[in-house]
């Protein structure tokens, strides 16, 4: 499980898991507004990375950031990270 932690928002972090097809799983907020991260969770689940990425970026709410917004930063770190590990392994 992956875990980001958050910047600017209500919610704390981010955990999720991402299958071999590059798909999201178990997407979990900690703290934040529940009903409505459960529902982001609900709606991401299973869905392409790069797709949930392109699609809650740059989403606003208090400041320059939101849930939806730190979720799509949280996806970019865990790719960054995916791709310095098999940059090591190569």
């Amino acid at each position: 499980m992956f875990t980001y932690t958050t910047r600017g928002t209500c919610s704390r972090q981010i955990l999720f898991d991402v299958d071999e097809e590059n798909r999201l799983h178990n997407v979990k907020f900690i703290g934040g507004c529940s009903g409505n991260l459960q529902g982001i969770a609900k709606l991401v689940e299973g869905r392409d990375l790069d797709e949930v990425q392109r699609t809650l970026k740059g989403i606003k709410c208090k400041g320059n950031t939101s849930c939806p917004d730190q979720l799509s930063r949280a996806i970019a770190q865990y790719k960054e990270r995916m791709n310095a590990r098999a940059e090591q392994t190569t």
